[in-house]
């Protein structure tokens, strides 16, 4: 009975065990096939070498060591190599210096922390040290993004100096009558502000005793030379009696009416001194006037200074003899081209700006005092050309300035340059490119968020690296 049932279980677990294997042979059977149907969904481009070399082929086939050809589909990225790089570990490869992990131009001989705390990455011997710095971008990416480039030439930067002004009365054209001797105001011939008056035309009539007075000594010495008196010096006599009506401030063509006419005229019609307008009249009819008092001020209105205010920044791009273009904003289709004659010593605190003086035509008086006017400074216009590119290709960070290097099949190097000079929407380029290069022009942030993605995963991948 014993032995019955002993052989029982054996033959229980004989046919449990065929069953499995049965099982199994199905299960198999149904993955490849599944493998099977799901592969012929999948489009198979080409075939690469197993071992990594750069050998492709359009059919299946083996490699030299008989090894089959891994087939590559539609739908992997055709860089990505899943199979398992051989390691070689840092005892094997010398270690030339250390990189920031950031891409930024420092290096170190022995292993660091940047300011963020990450580690600054080994390169090797072998390695290509220009190559660490590459952001690879796939092509359909870089057309999606609308990156465009532009060749680095050299050419002549024109920067247009912006500033405001206003105009102002050219100082070397203002007079001011004023007598040297107290006298009354009889009648006025110029009587209003703003009027035009010429040379030698009358101003106003005035009585003064002082001036009467020299008149009448003046007539003395002109009778006493005529009669020759004995014991004087006449002529000497005259010459004095003269220069004191001459320091009384009378005009010469009284001085010779009254020599010649010998009459002592109790009045006296001032002229004026000087063409212009007058932009001050400080006196009635019938006011007494002290010696010095300022009576009228007189002014060429024919030529007219524009005072502009020129940025701090922009003060070493304008000098004397600098052509400005001036529109004032009562005549905007009529600009006046003139000259900067000065610039004033001080800078003004509170905009930090500096005064220029530009001389500009009047001929027309049409250019009153305190016109708003806009200035534009056209600088550097004889300067040699130098290399430049679009200011659009800068990457500037404040204290770093980038641009973007094509290297063609989607490469871009991110490369430091030293500024100089802008106009005309370029800028010089000092150091970092050298001209035939091409720059990146637009999308340069897109490709500078990449080059950083890239950096910072390839720094983590080192720092998570077993070691």
């Amino acid at each position: 009975m014993k032995k019955n049932h002993i052989a029982f279980i054996l033959t229980l677990t004989a046919i449990v065990a065929y069953g499995y294997f049965e099982w199994s042979a199905v299960r198999t059977t149904t993955l490849s096939v599944a493998q099977q149907a799901s592969a012929a969904e999948r489009s198979i481009l080409y075939y690469r070498d197993p071992s990594g070399a750069p050998f492709w082929s359009a059919t299946p086939k083996n490699s030299a060591e008989g090894q089959a050809y891994l087939p590559v589909y539609d739908d992997a990225e055709p860089s990505f190599d899943p199979r398992p790089k051989p390691k070689v570990t840092q005892d094997e490869r010398k270690i030339l210096f250390y990189r920031n992990p950031m891409g930024l131009p420092d290096t170190s001989p022995v292993p660091k922390k940047d300011s963020m705390g990450m580690d600054y990455i080994p390169v090797y011997v072998g390695d290509q040290p220009e190559e660490t710095n590459i952001v690879k971008i796939n092509l359909d990416r870089v057309q999606r993004s609308g990156v465009r480039t532009e060749r680095v030439e050299t050419r002549v930067l024109v920067q247009s100096v912006h500033a405001a002004g206003t105009a102002a009365i050219d100082e070397r054209g203002l007079t001011i009558v004023a007598l040297r001797a107290d006298g009354y105001i009889e009648d006025l011939f110029v009587n209003t502000t703003g009027q035009s008056v010429r040379a030698g035309e009358p101003l106003f009539r005035l009585y003064s005793s002082q001036i009467q007075l020299a008149q009448s000594d003046f007539l003395v010495a002109i009778h006493a030379m005529q009669r020759g008196s004995v014991g004087s010096d006449p002529e000497r006599s005259l010459e004095g009696a003269m220069q004191r009506l001459r320091n009384l401030g009378v005009p010469e063509i009284r001085i010779r009416e009254v020599r010649e006419s010998g009459v002592n005229t109790r009045t006296i019609d001032w002229p004026s001194p000087t063409n212009g307008t007058v932009i001050a009249k400080k006196i009635i009819n019938g006011q007494r006037v002290l010696a010095g008092d300022e009576l009228y001020r007189i002014a060429d209105l024919s030529h007219v200074w524009v005072i502009a205010d020129v940025a701090e920044s922009d003060l070493a791009d304008v000098k004397v003899g600098t052509h400005a273009m001036v529109t004032f904003r009562a005549y905007r289709t009529q600009p006046i081209e003139g000259e900067v004659t000065f610039i004033y010593p001080e800078v003004r605190p509170e905009t930090r700006t500096v005064r220029v003086r530009i001389e500009v035509p009047n001929p027309e008086e049409r250019l009153k005092a305190d016109m708003y006017a806009d200035v534009v400074f056209q600088v550097r216009a004889n300067q040699p050309p130098v290399v430049s590119i679009p200011t659009s290709a800068i990457i500037d960070s404040g204290t770093r300035q980038v641009v973007l290097i094509a290297k063609g099949e989607g490469r871009f190097e991110p490369r430091p340059v030293k500024l100089g000079r802008r106009g005309d929407g370029y800028i010089e380029i000092l150091d970092g490119v050298t001209q035939g290069e091409e720059v990146v022009t637009t999308a340069t942030f897109l490709i500078d968020a990449e080059s950083n993605l890239q950096t910072a995963l390839k720094a983590f991948n080192q720092q998570e690296a077993p070691k």
